[in-house]
């Protein structure tokens, strides 16, 4: 069969199927859930797979709602892995759009699937919550999900990774920002703030002093380097000196080298205050993601889709930077993340204006494209042999 006959068979089969995909990607929008808690849309999705003859296992790396889909052909060839996440934002939703990306990484997968008997090879699609960090859920432990699905071995036979993530444009993979988490825990001695003042220890003011140092600390960080962080807790009552007080911060930076480096530093500053003020500090240190690394050749493959789906793709200089755990993936296995427009071009992420436009109209078309966009990529790499040949000599001129 011809490129331009398989490619046909994804095209009818996608527009078969688009509007199932569309609901999924609702349902999951209408019912939010945090890291390590999305019960829901992981079924919704496994569901999905299952119906089109996907082997599913279900909590895998370590995490219940994590999940491992496969579908095989008799005939031998690359696998193609597309990752999908699906958790939400504490408190504002789905105002990342991972309720696209999860459905559209399941719908490319389901599409690319039904060319294998003539393609060979193999589509997995690798279900991994809780991409946005943070807390820990009843089903698993924080953030940094794929990571674990790289140390469980299950990238072990991935040739290459495809996902598409929503912004206000249309840019292919940008490199990313390795990021640490640190858990800041102030320990100090309650007392009555007006009668008694001082037979307290205030956990609040060790923890306002290293907010201050670290923001003195700024000045001197290398370009590039971003540290900020939440006061989690600040005490219970205005008359009551607290006893407990903490705060959660990253550390960004484009290589985990650097972030590590700096580390130390933040650790001093904790240190120092709690011998100021008589507290004691505990700090717990949570592993994030790594930086992207980058492959033109997947990318120049994903320009041809993106155009050939009617994108207009921003070749411009990128101005900012991001974290994601898809940047462990990208260590492990050729691996592609770019964007896709969903609405205006300033749009924000984790704000409300993104939240609505990931349950737009607009949200819902780039939802169809990027399945199209992805599936077509991956066919690309299953059929013409030089082609992935060039994604893994670019990936591996950079080990």
């Amino acid at each position: 069969m011809s490129l331009n006959a398989l490619q046909l068979t994804l095209e009818n089969n996608l527009e078969q199927h688009s509007a199932t995909y569309l609901k999924v990607s609702q349902v999951i929008f209408q019912n939010p859930e945090t890291g390590n808690n999305e019960y829901f849309a992981s079924e919704q999705l496994t569901q999905l797979l299952t119906a089109q003859g996907f082997a599913v296992t279900r909590n895998v790396a370590g995490h219940e709602t994590a999940f491992y889909a496969v579908k095989s052909s008799d005939k031998p060839g690359p696998t193609i892995a597309f990752l999908a996440e699906y958790d939400a934002l504490i408190g504002i939703g789905h105002a990342c759009g991972h309720n696209l990306i999860g459905t559209t990484s399941v719908a490319a997968a389901i599409t690319l699937a039904q060319v294998l008997d003539q393609t060979g090879g193999r589509v997995v699609v690798l279900g991994t919550p809780a991409e946005e960090g943070g807390l820990a859920g009843p089903g698993g432990p924080k953030g940094n999900v794929k990571k674990r699905f790289v140390e469980a071995g299950l990238l072990k036979d991935v040739d290459v990774a495809l996902m598409v993530h929503p912004a206000g444009k249309t840019r292919l993979t940008e490199s990313t920002l390795a990021n640490n988490h640190l858990y800041f825990h102030f320990y100090g001695k309650p007392s009555h703030a007006a009668s008694a003042p001082h037979e307290g220890i205030n956990a609040l003011d060790a923890l306002v002093l290293l907010y201050n140092g670290i923001s003195v600390l700024r000045q001197q960080l290398p370009d590039g380097v971003r540290v900020h962080g939440i006061i989690t807790n600040g005490g219970q009552a205005p008359n009551v000196i607290p006893e407990y007080a903490s705060a959660h911060y990253y550390i960004r930076a484009d290589s985990r080298e650097v972030v590590e480096s700096l580390e130390p530093r933040l650790r001093a500053i904790a240190e120092g205050v709690a011998l100021a003020t008589g507290a004691r500090v505990e700090i717990d240190h949570q592993i994030g993601p790594r930086d992207f690394k980058l492959n033109s050749a997947l990318d120049a493959l994903l320009l041809e889709e993106f155009t050939a789906a009617g994108e207009t793709v921003d070749l411009s200089p990128q101005k900012n930077k991001v974290s994601t755990d898809a940047g462990d993936i990208s260590h492990a296995v050729p691996t592609a993340h770019p964007w896709l427009k969903i609405g205006p071009d300033d749009l924000i992420f984790h704000t409300v204006p993104f939240r609505e436009a990931a349950n737009s109209e607009r949200g819902y078309q780039a939802l169809i494209i990027g399945a199209r966009v992805l599936a077509r990529t991956g066919l690309r790499l299953l059929t013409d042999a030089d082609a992935l040949n060039h994604v893994k000599a670019d990936f591996a001129r950079q080990l």
